[in-house]
């Protein structure tokens, strides 16, 4: 079986016998989270991990040497086997983690869209917002938003430690499934020893379009924090402070505003300033399908009214 590459993707700074190791643990333990067909989708994965390239039907699965039954136990297995997933949750949670270069966990959170463009009957679909797809800068097309939460290690590598995911029903809202989702993991990795008490906090890194003021607002029991992207156009704004009382008719600021200048005659009547003409090109835009500017009011019967030309 084609074992090597996934147990240098466990652990690649191991030997090799303590990386075959973690890798028997975790299939040994992935086997009993099945609780029906398990040879079938046991076989099944292991068919998914060592094919050759990106899987395109399920049918192409049982061509490959690591499954060793034919397409009917195959489809059998997904209509009718079962997965625990929330022991399989807590297996992933126990699994030696990659971890940033100075051993602190950072976890990336983020939706990810399986289409289903040519399956309208499905249940639960919704319109999932992507980029790139046609000659159209973005589209809306048919499938299911999964929420997946994954260990990150520093440096570049091709593979994922997912951790959780859960699909987003249409009545769900985004920021609080996600809230619940970071909840659930943390909670599951503290149990299972991966953070302790004095260890620096959990890093936590999304993408733009989270509200990551409600999040850590939420999460504020947590050891965590919480790394967003904002966008361009967010508008911070800071305290007002308390507000200035206004002053009363009468006090001394108000009577020396009143006062006449002491360079000003006092028999001299005050002069108003001149407004600035603005020049023609300067001149309001005349409404659409009208000969008048946004300034026109309605006129009275017997009087003229003066309207810029067109």
């Amino acid at each position: 079986m084609k074992e090597r590459p996934l147990v240098m993707s466990l652990a690649a700074d191991q030997s090799a016998d303590a990386a075959l190791g973690v890798l028997s643990h975790f299939r040994v333990q992935f086997y009993d989270c099945l609780y029906t067909r398990a040879d079938a989708l046991f076989e099944l994965t292991d068919a998914v991990v060592c094919s050759d390239g990106p899987v395109t039907s399920l049918v192409e699965l049982t061509l490959t040497a690591e499954h060793r039954r034919g397409h009917g136990a195959m489809y059998d297995a997904l209509n009718h086997g079962w997965l625990e997933p929330r022991r399989l949750r807590r297996l992933l949670a126990a699994t030696p983690l990659p971890r940033a270069a100075d051993g602190r966990i950072v976890l990336a959170v983020d939706v990810s869209n399986w289409l289903r463009p040519d399956a309208p009957t499905s249940p639960e679909l919704l319109f999932c917002h992507v980029y790139g797809r046609g000659r159209s800068a973005d589209q809306f097309i048919p499938g299911w938003p999964y929420s997946f939460v994954a260990a990150l290690e520093t440096g570049r590598t091709s593979w994922t430690a997912v951790l959780d995911a859960i699909r987003l029903g249409p009545s769900d809202d985004a920021t609080a499934v996600t809230a619940a989702q970071l909840r659930e993991v943390v909670t599951r990795l503290v149990h299972a020893g991966q953070w302790r008490p004095g260890d620096a906090d959990i890093l936590v890194v999304m993408d733009t379009g989270y509200d990551v003021t409600r999040l850590a607002y939420v999460l504020a029991d947590l050891p965590v924090e919480l790394v967003g992207r904002l966008r361009s156009d967010r508008v911070m704004l800071r305290d007002a402070g308390p507000g200035v009382p206004r002053r009363a008719a009468g006090s001394p600021a108000s009577t020396a505003a009143s006062s006449p200048s002491p360079s000003r005659n006092p028999g001299t009547p005050p002069t108003r300033p001149r407004r600035a003409t603005p020049p023609a090109t300067a001149g309001p835009k005349p409404l659409p399908g009208t000969g008048c500017t946004r300034d026109c009011r309605p006129v009275a019967p017997g009087s003229i009214t003066a309207v810029n030309p067109l």
